[in-house]
C-alpha cells in the first residue's frame, strides 16, 4: 500500500518506520522539513508539501500537534483527497472538535477516522502499545487488520466518531493525574526524612494502581453509605500530611485541592459518607 504519512515529529517518525517495516510505501511531509527528510534514510518519500506527499496515496495517515493544525494541514486537501483515499487521524484532539471533523468530511463523501493512541514513539516504531478507534462499525471494520500491525492493540470504543478523542484525554488525565500525586508522594517524604531511593518502597509489595478502578467505580456507583472510610477521617490524614509538609516549608499541591473538595463535603453535611463521595461528579 502507498501510505501519506503527515506529521513526522516524535511518534509520527515511529509511525512511518512501522510502516516501512511492514513493507508499505510511504510519503512523509512535516512542517519542519528536515525531520521528514531523515526518514529518507529509512525508505520513505520526503516531500515540501502536503498536497505532494499525498499525491497517489491509498491511505492518509496523521499525527499533528492539535486540532488547529489538523484542520490548518487537511483542509486545503480537501479537493485533492479522492473519495477512494481514506483518512487516519491519530492526533490528540478535542472530542467536539473531532466529531465536527469527522461529520464535516463525511459530508465530503471521505472516511475521516479518529485513532489515537496511548504509546511512546519507541512503542510506535516496535508496533507495540495501544490505538483506540471509534466511528462508524463498517469502516472501522475495514481498517482493524491494518492498524492491528502497526500496534499492539487496537481498542474500539463504539460508534460516535469523538468517542476516541474523549477516551485518549481520559487516559492522559490518568496519566498527568498520577505525576501530580507521585510529586506530592517525594514532598511528603523529603518532608519526614525519607531520600527518594526508599520513598516507594511499600510499592514492592503492593500495587496502588490495581486499586484505581475499584476507586472509580465506588466514585461513579452515587452508593456512599455505609462507608469504609468516613470524609471526616480521611479529611484528618490529609490535615496530617498537609502539616507535615508545611514544616519544612513544601507545599503539597494535589492534596491541597484534595483537602477542599473534602471540606466543600463536610459544608454539605456529609460527614458519615464514604469520602469517594468527597470526589464524586455530578454532586447528586
Amino acid at each position: 500500500m502507498r501510505i501519506a504519512f503527515l506529521g513526522t515529529g516524535l511518534m509520527g517518525a515511529g509511525f512511518v518506520k512501522r510502516l516501512l517495516a511492514n513493507g508499505h510505501r510511504v510519503q512523509v511531509w512535516n512542517r519542519t522539513e528536515k525531520k521528514a527528510k531523515d526518514l529518507e534514510a529509512f525508505g520513505a518519500a520526503a516531500f515540501k508539501t502536503a498536497a505532494e506527499a499525498i499525491e497517489g496515496v491509498d491511505r492518509i495517515h496523521l499525527i499533528l500537534s492539535d486540532d488547529s493544525v489538523v484542520d490548518a494541514t487537511l483542509e486545503p486537501l480537501a479537493n485533492l483527497i479522492p473519495s477512494s483515499t481514506w483518512i487516519i487521524d491519530h492526533s490528540t484532539t478535542s472530542p467536539v472538535a473531532t466529531g465536527e471533523r469527522a461529520e464535516r468530511w463525511f459530508g465530503r463523501e471521505r472516511v475521516y477516522l479518529h485513532a489515537p493512541v496511548m504509546m511512546s514513539p519507541q512503542n510506535a516504531a516496535s508496533g507495540e502499545g495501544y490505538m483506540l478507534i471509534s466511528g462508524k462499525p463498517d469502516l472501522v471494520e475495514k481498517v482493524l487488520p491494518d492498524l492491528a500491525l502497526m500496534t499492539g492493540k487496537v481498542i474500539r470504543l463504539g460508534d460516535r466518531p469523538d468517542l476516541a478523542a474523549a477516551h485518549k484525554l481520559i487516559g492522559n488525565l490518568t496519566f498527568l493525574g498520577m505525576y501530580g500525586i507521585a510529586a506530592d508522594i517525594f514532598r511528603l517524604a523529603h518532608a519526614s526524612g525519607i531520600p527518594s531511593e526508599d520513598t516507594l518502597v511499600t510499592f514492592d509489595h503492593f500495587n496502588p494502581g490495581e486499586f484505581l478502578p475499584q476507586l472509580a467505580n465506588r466514585i461513579a456507583s452515587g452508593v456512599y453509605m455505609p462507608a469504609d472510610f468516613t470524609i471526616p477521617m480521611a479529611r484528618k490524614d490529609v490535615r496530617l500530611m498537609l502539616e507535615t509538609a508545611t514544616q519544612v516549608g513544601h507545599a503539597l499541591r494535589v492534596t491541597t485541592q484534595v483537602a477542599a473538595l473534602q471540606d466543600e463535603a463536610i459544608a454539605r453535611g456529609e460527614e458519615e459518607w464514604d469520602t469517594a463521595a468527597a470526589f464524586r461528579y455530578p454532586l447528586k
